[in-house]
């Protein structure tokens, strides 16, 4: 199998690593894994805001209307998202970010995180990147970021302007669960999960042990694109580093507290835009009346041809329903 060469690769490099240099090779060196994060490579684009340093770059002119772009994860990061770029060219101002201790921002300890402080930095992002106090912010989020952009304005109901959603997994843990339940199922004899599996065999990692955490979930994560899976999922899609960290600090806060990102959706009187995938059977059509109905007025629109993945795989259909929502608002 592919991880086992993987894993071959890795033996043979470190033996020669330690036969052949001086200073011994070890997983836990920045960049022997997974790629570097701002905080170890200076050369990436970077904000520093809310005690934290994100990756993070924008694409326009930026006195027009911001669109904020809020990935996939939690722990994924915007490469998959690029071709929102696209939306500069129609008088747009995006910015991308990779969430805290996602992609290539810096990392911190599992107890750091709350969903306030991913409130937080959102709020940091945007005032960092706004030119003034009348420019109009919409948000555009995809998967746990559509969840997270949910959250936000039932935080902070009259802060955007609008809100384009792409198959968010629930906005209450409940609906999570549900979610989860039809889309990540695995087959526990198939190869997707032995390659999963297998991984840890040979290799353990800490609570906060972050190169070897992340390398972990970048293998392990390949089931969510396996043959025949729920999500419709075509294949694999770029990106630099899932964050294993982040990742599971969030599930358990969940897990033990619970969440609900309902209670003052009732109270965003903007038409909101939710896109679902023609081969996503796990969401569907039901799923999202079910989460648009939180909202006193909302727009449902299919993604044909694609699954969950639609704005890497799909987007010249996905440009257009996001465009011309964006355009009715601005």
């Amino acid at each position: 199998m592919k991880l086992k060469l993987n894993f071959m690769a890795l033996a043979l490099f470190g033996a020669a690593a330690i036969s052949g240099c001086k200073k011994e090779f070890s997983p836990s060196d920045p960049g022997a894994l997974v790629p570097k994060t701002v905080e170890q490579n200076a050369s990436l684009p970077s904000v520093a805001v809310n005690g934290t340093l994100l990756h993070a770059e924008a694409f326009g002119n930026p006195e027009n209307p911001m669109v904020v772009f809020l990935h996939g994860g939690p722990g994924g990061d915007y490469r998959n998202g690029l071709n929102v770029k696209q939306l500069a060219d129609d008088g747009y101002y995006v910015v991308f970010y990779d969430q805290r201790g996602s992609g290539l921002s810096k990392r911190h300890d599992k107890n750091s995180y709350s969903i306030q402080v991913m409130f937080d930095d959102l709020s940091a992002i945007i005032q960092h990147y706004r030119s003034s106090a009348n420019q109009k912010v919409f948000l555009f989020g995809h998967s746990w970021g559509a969840m997270l952009a949910a959250g936000y304005i039932n935080a902070y109901p009259t802060q955007i302007s609008g809100v384009i959603f792409a198959e968010p997994g629930g906005f209450t843990w409940a609906g999570v669960e549900e979610y989860g339940k039809r889309s990540r199922k695995l087959n526990l004899f198939g190869e997707a999960t032995n390659d999963a599996l297998y991984i840890d065999q040979f290799f353990t990692g800490k609570e906060n042990q972050h190169e070897h955490l992340d390398y972990k979930l970048n293998v392990t994560s390949s089931f969510t694109y396996a043959k025949g899976n729920a999500e419709g999922i075509e294949g694999p899609s770029p990106y630099w580093r899932n964050g294993a960290v982040v990742l599971n600090a969030l599930l358990d806060i969940g897990e033990k507290q619970g969440f609900d990102f309902t209670t003052h959706l009732d109270q965003y009187n903007t038409k909101v835009l939710f896109l679902y995938s023609e081969y996503n059977t796990a969401y569907g059509l039901e799923f999202a009346q079910q989460e648009a109905s939180h909202f006193p007025h909302s727009q449902i629109t299919k993604i044909n041809g694609t699954g969950h993945e639609m704005i890497y795989f799909k987007w010249v259909n996905v440009y257009p329903a996001a465009l011309n929502y964006l355009n009715s608002l601005r």
